[in-house]
This record gives C-alpha cells, structure tokens and sequence, in this order.
C-alpha cells in the first residue's frame, strides 16, 4: 500500500508552482472528443489491447492465447501425439489375400487365400487365421497347395520365449511415445510460464517507463514555470541575471533526462508489444495514453502472504523435475530394450488348420484336424553391435541422471533466490517510500527559505532534483518489487496470477 501510494504523490514536486501545475494538467489531460474518435475495431482481443488503460490482466490473456512460442509448443505436442498414434499403428489388425494360378501348362492348380493377423503386446505374441481355397491339379512338390473342395481354414499364433518376451522395438515405441507426449504437455506449460513471465516483466517495466516520464516532465515543467518568474524578476531589476543563466542550465540538463526517459518509454513500448497481439498475430505496441492510472493497480500483498508455498512443494511441481523424471523413464526403458537385443532368440509357434468339403485332389490325407507346433532359435555368437548399443544406452542414462540432479539443484538455487529478492524488494520499497516523503519535506522547506530571502536558488533546485531521483528510486523500487513477484508466481507455478487458469 505504501508503494501505491508514493505513485500518487508524483505531483509532489510541483508544490506551489501554479504555473507547473497547470502545465502538467495540459500534457496530461486526454484530448477532447479522443475517445469517441476510435473506431470500433472487429478483433475484441485487440480491442481489449487498445481501448482504454492497459492493465496487465489484458497483457497476461493476450500473450497467452496469441504468442507464437505458446503456439510452437502445442504444435509440438500435437507431433508428439501423432507419433503415439504412429506407434500404436505398430499392432494394427493386419489383412492380406493372395492368388496363385497357373495360365498354361500341364497342371492347372491355383488357389486364393485371405488371412488376418493382429500383433499382441503380451510376449510379443500374434495370432492369426486364414482360408484358402484351391481349385484343379498340383504337382506332387506343390501339393501342399491343395485343400478340400470347401477349403482350408487355419488359425495359429507365434511367441517369444526369450528375446522379445518383455520389450521389442514395437513396444518400446508405443512406452516412448507416450512418454514424449507427456513430456511435450510439459514443455507446454513450461513455455507457458516463462512466456507469462517475461509478458508481466515487460508489462511493469513499461508502467515505470511511463511513471518515470511523469517525473522528469514534472521537474521540467517546475523550472520552465520558474524561467517565466525569474525572467519577470531579472526585468524589473529584482533578480541578478545570473540566477535566470543557471535557471537555464537546469532547463537543459532536465529536457535531457526527460528525452532519456522518453527513450526509456519507446523502448519498453516495444519489448512489451511484442507480447501483446491481435488474434491474427500481429503485434500491437502500446502507447502512453494507454497508462494505467497508478493507483488502480493492485497493490504487492505482504511478504508474508506471498511466501506460503513450502520450498519442497515447489520444487515437486515444476515441470522441468517432472519432464527429467520421465526422461529417465525413457533412458530406462532404452536401456532395457538393448538388454532384450543381447539375448537370443527363441520363438514358438503353434497352428490349427482343418479343411472342409469332400476331399479334393490332394487326397484322403487333407480331410484330419492338423496341430502344428514349431521353435526357431538364433543368437549371433559376438553381439557386438548389441553390446556397443546397451553400453550408450546406460552412459546417456548416468547422463540424465546427473543432468536431472545439475537441474534440480539450480531449480532450488534460483527460487531461493527470486524468495530473497522478493522479500529484499519488498523492504526497499518501503525504505523508498520514506525516502520520497523526506526529500519532498526538504523541497518544501528550502522554496519557503528562499521565498523569505534566507535560502539559495542553488540549494532549491537540488533540493527538487533530489526529491525527483526520490521519486524516481520509489518508481524502481516498486519495479524490482513487481518483478519479483512476477518471478515467484512463475516458480511457484501460481497460474491465476499468470492469466493461465
């Protein structure tokens, strides 16, 4: 509250110059009719950015349904979530036919078959049936081929009994996919923090951008006003000249800091448009009418309301802990995948096939019920393609373990310290504040000195100068307090104050 109200008392410096005064009411005061004159615009979102003062709950929904990094993110995430719907096409029910037929020659045996396979993630398993009906004669090598007169139906499954068994590259993929899904969702939010963030940093910066203007052309306005009255006073005989040249000099050395102050105000003008966007993404940069008045934004609630979220807490919430734990999910799950390639392979398989139909040209023996069972093993006897690939799977595990604790422990290291600086900042403003209230105390006191004869114009203008770079450590002071605010609300993922929730 106390940072509130040392912005209201920016008109302090003019004190008793009517003629100041009433300069600054001029620069100030929106011209006539300025409001009628904006057209309705068809973009509510940029209505909302360029009808009236800029507040930073406009700024926060702004950069949060238009900034481009927001939108990159989700794109990503909606590419991580096609490669899950691509992995997942890894055990998709599978149809295929066939046709086989002899156009000249002696025999004229020939069959069409049709069969279905659907993949299983237990032990790697898949089932599959078919039909296939034959028609005309086969040689004795293809006989085979031949099936009853209502054809052959056939129905199986295959099995891995060691390699395969528990992890091969189809279900790795899906548990990876997955896991990089996860990942990108969590990459969104991060973007979304660290967007939201840097849209309010540059939201205050430029609020005291604007309220440093206000000061310097206060602090000129004062000595143009004094320029007209020493003028009067050099004129009549009054006043040494002297005292109109230094009077001047302050004149100058004031029009420069304001130009610098001005400078200050374009340049935050723009860093913040670059944050506030139309719905078509343009960027809109803000203007000075567009101020808020001081004391309508919300004061800096109290260290003590602010700082309630246990450190611990914090650290278990934010994204960047949680993307490097799935990360190690997925390191984990690699590294199983290349201990699966070290082992041999050891398939079974295990078909039911019966044929229908009086018996056709392949004889009595096609008219039985066969079960078939079968293994196949291989193992390449050096392994070293497998062996160089589980060793780089578990050096870039140890990798993401040491990144994940390098992480966590910056992570607990930079909220500590956005803790320290919020609390500090929020001492400084108050120290600021009083600082304000003497220095305009000491500029009241040395312009009735010098109003009874007893004091120095010399004296009066540094006394005006030091109330200004008062004010103007006040106006800082309570920038440094916002932005640490900013900084713990995005730590502490806060996201009704980050315009997220």
């Amino acid at each position: 509250m106390a940072r509130a109200a040392a912005r209201t008392r920016l008109g302090a410096l003019a004190g008793k110059a009517a003629i100041g005064t009433a300069l600054l009411a001029l620069v100030l005061a929106p011209a006539p009719g300025a409001a009628q004159d904006i057209a309705p615009l068809g973009d509510p979102l940029e209505a909302a950015l360029t009808r009236g003062p800029l507040l930073p709950e406009a700024v926060l929904r702004s950069s949060a349904l238009t900034f481009p990094a927001i939108l990159e993110a989700f794109e990503r995430e909606a590419a991580a979530r096609a490669d899950q719907l691509g992995a997942d096409g890894a055990f998709d029910l599978m149809l295929k036919g066939e046709y086989y037929d002899r156009l000249t020659g002696f025999y004229s045996g020939g069959y069409g078959k049709a069969e279905a396979r659907q993949p299983l993630r237990p032990y790697g398993a898949e089932v599959f049936a078919s039909y296939r009906l034959s028609d005309g004669t086969f040689p004795t090598y293809e006989n085979e081929f031949n099936t009853n007169r209502l054809g052959e139906v056939k129905v199986g499954a295959l099995f891995a009994l060691l390699r395969g068994r528990d992890i091969d590259a189809r279900r790795f993929a899906i548990e990876d996919t997955r896991l990089a899904a996860s990942q990108a969702r969590l990459d969104v939010m991060l973007v979304k923090l660290n967007v939201q963030h840097e849209a309010l940093r540059a939201y205050w910066r430029w609020v005291a951008a604007g309220e440093e203007i206000r000061v310097f052309e206060e602090l000129l306005e004062i000595a143009e006003a004094r320029q007209i009255g020493l003028a009067r006073e050099v004129g009549e005989g009054a006043r040494a000249r002297i005292a109109l040249t230094e009077n001047e000099q302050n004149l100058l050395r004031r029009r420069t800091l304001l130009e610098e102050a001005k400078r200050n105000f374009a340049v935050a003008a723009n860093s913040l448009g670059f944050y506030l966007r139309g719905e078509d993404g343009r960027m809109i940069v803000p203007t000075r009418e567009q101020l808020p008045d001081p004391g309508t934004l919300a004061a800096i609630p109290p260290a003590e309301k602010l700082l309630t979220v246990p450190l611990a807490e914090v650290l278990a919430n934010r994204p960047e802990l949680a993307a490097f734990r799935l990360a190690l999910e997925r390191a984990v799950n690699r590294v199983a995948l290349r201990r699966n390639d070290l082992m041999p392979r050891l398939d079974a398989s295990v078909e039911l096939s019966r044929d229908f139909g009086p018996v056709g040209a392949g004889g009595a023996g096609f008219a039985s019920t066969d079960t078939v069972v079968g293994l196949t093993f291989s193992v390449p006897l050096q392994r070293r393609q497998a062996r160089g690939a589980l060793q780089r799977a578990e050096a870039e595990l140890r990798e993401t373990e040491l990144r994940q604790r390098r992480i966590a422990d910056q992570v607990a290291t930079d909220v500590a310290n956005i803790i320290a600086n919020l609390t500090a900042a929020l001492k400084l403003g108050e120290l600021a504040d009083a600082e304000v209230k003497q220095a305009n105390a000491m500029v009241q006191a040395e312009r009735t000195r010098f109003r009874l004869g007893a004091g120095e114009f010399f004296l009066v203008n540094a006394r005006e100068e030091t109330a200004a770079n008062a004010q103007i450590g006040a106006i800082r002071a309570d920038l440094n307090a916002r932005l640490a605010e900013a900084s713990y609300n995005a730590a502490t993922m806060n996201l009704k104050a980050l315009g997220l929730e």
